[in-house]
């Protein structure tokens, strides 16, 4: 009953704020090689979870989202020059990048993922690494983190020049685990049998849609519509359909925060809302 209150309530929010703030398309952009988020597909475009989210908020807003897929190292300059609206590709909420923009409340977690061969024994605790070869790709950020635990661990991590190619090291038997990005490493765990998810180490940092400093009327108005899609089922199912896993209870695919933006960062209005969905 809570649950129904909430939509109908989020419903009214929605509608109110497009007659506010009408607007027939938004121009967004994302980086069309983070498979599997955005990734060329055949016949030309993009497509990805990320693709499917910003046209779902386009749905639920009744507008046209308008997607250019680019490199990601021109789209937050672009957007503060006002090429684009805002950007739908995964941004980690960090304060640094809270100080000059606006986002919206996460929509995913983004943790460090292990995947090992099928069949491998669960791991549910990194000490169970003790003794094995971790592959990494060389330069990441898994990189750095598997090294600077290695005397504390027990683990040889061995760095490839692709996450590909790290991954081809478990397969083949070189290595016991790789570690890389939570929905890459799912994606590639779906999709190819030889392969299971393992741990899951928690950063606690999420990704979110960032916005200009000045427009908190369309962050807010976004956020409304990412709402109701982490309310009404659409956020697991986009889970479910590229990364092959169902979000748990108070993960940041289902989570609806009390005020607008990411609780924590700069730029986050504490002051409550009620979800108004469709």
């Amino acid at each position: 009953m809570a649950s129904s209150l909430r939509l109908i309530a989020l419903t009214l929010a929605l509608g109110a704020a497009s007659a506010a703030h009408a607007q027939d398309k938004y121009n967004v952009a994302l980086d069309g090689t983070f498979a599997p988020h955005a990734m060329p597909k055949l016949g030309g475009g993009v497509e990805g979870f990320n693709v499917d989210l910003a046209n779902a908020v386009g749905e639920k807003l009744g507008v046209e989202m308008d997607i250019t897929a680019t490199q990601w190292s021109g789209l937050l300059p672009a957007l503060q020059a006002g090429t684009y609206d805002f950007i739908v590709a995964p941004t980690t909420v960090t304060e640094e990048r809270a100080e000059s923009l606006l986002f919206t409340e996460g929509y995913l977690n983004t943790d460090f993922q292990f995947v090992v061969k099928a069949g491998h024994e669960p791991v549910t605790d990194l000490k169970q690494f003790a003794g094995k070869t971790i592959a990494v790709n060389k330069g990441s950020v898994y990189d750095s983190w598997a090294r600077e635990l290695e005397p504390e661990i027990g683990w040889t991590v061995e760095s490839y020049g692709t996450n590909a190619d790290a991954v081809q090291a478990v397969i083949s038997g070189r290595a016991d685990a790789n570690v890389a990005g939570n929905t890459a490493s799912q994606w590639l765990a779906k999709k190819s049998p030889e392969l299971d998810i393992s741990y899951n180490f928690v950063t606690g940092k999420v990704w979110a849609m960032p916005f200009r400093k000045d427009d908190a009327a369309t962050r807010d108005k976004v956020e409304a519509a990412l709402e109701c899609l982490k309310l009404d089922g659409t956020m697991a199912a986009l889970s479910e359909k590229w990364f092959g896993v169902t979000p748990p209870e108070g993960a940041a695919a289902v989570t609806v925060q009390v005020g607008f933006g990411e609780p924590g960062y700069n730029g986050y209005d504490e002051t409550p809302h009620e979800a108004t969905c469709d």
